[in-house]
């Protein structure tokens, strides 16, 4: 009699070990809660995994706001520049007069 495994090893390798220990131990029971356990342990790794997405998704989009912030700054200062050289230029203008 050929065992069939409840979890998905590439799914089980990239949760904490804990929660791969947890998964091991509900795998080895018997009886009929450990349908119910198994249940609640796919919800548990289904919520790790869509947490750890949406982890990188907002760690991406930082990484992505900090970059625009930079390249804003880099233009107000360069936009600050060329408006003191034009009112340098325009303050000379009037003082040639």
């Amino acid at each position: 009699m050929t065992t069939t495994r409840r979890f998905n090893e590439n799914e089980q390798d990239s949760l904490p070990s804990e929660l791969q220990d947890l998964g091991r131990l509900i795998e080895q029971q018997s009886g009929a809660g450990k349908d119910e356990l198994a249940i609640a342990f796919q919800r548990v790794a289904e919520s790790f995994h869509r947490r750890r997405r949406i982890l990188n998704l907002v760690q991406e989009a930082l990484s992505q706001l900090r970059l625009d912030v930079k390249y804003l700054m880099f233009d107000l200062e360069t936009t600050r520049r060329e408006r003191d050289q034009l009112q340098s230029q325009l303050e000379e203008e009037d003082h040639g007069f």
